[in-house]
C-alpha cells in the first residue's frame, strides 16, 4: 500500500502528479497521470498530451489517497527499479 512515507520507493507510473515547480516555468501547474518514467525523466499524460520532464529540475506532488504528497524530482533520479530496491533516508 502506498502511503507518504514510503512513496518513493514504489512504482510511480498510474499516479495522478502535477508539477509544482520547475526550473520551467510554463511546466509549473501541469497535471496528470504518470505514463512512464526513466531514470532522469518522467512522462505525465496531461490535457495537452504527453509531457517529459527532467526529474532533477522538477518538483512534483503525487495524489496518494485524498493528500497531494511534494516530492524534490531529485530523490526521484535513478531507475525506477533501483530505486525501489534501495534505503532512502527520510525526505
Amino acid at each position: 500500500m502506498i502511503t507518504p512515507q514510503n512513496l518513493v520507493r514504489h512504482e510511480l507510473v498510474g499516479l495522478e502528479a502535477k508539477v509544482a515547480d520547475s526550473t520551467d516555468k510554463g511546466a509549473i501547474g501541469l497535471a496528470g497521470k504518470v505514463v512512464d518514467e526513466t531514470r532522469n525523466t518522467m512522462t505525465i499524460e496531461t490535457a495537452r498530451g504527453e509531457k517529459k520532464f527532467i526529474k532533477d529540475q522538477c518538483t512534483f506532488s503525487f495524489l496518494v489517497g485524498e493528500k497531494w504528497v511534494k516530492v524534490e524530482g531529485s530523490v526521484l533520479v535513478g531507475r525506477p527499479e533501483d530505486r525501489i530496491k534501495k534505503k532512502l533516508k527520510t525526505w
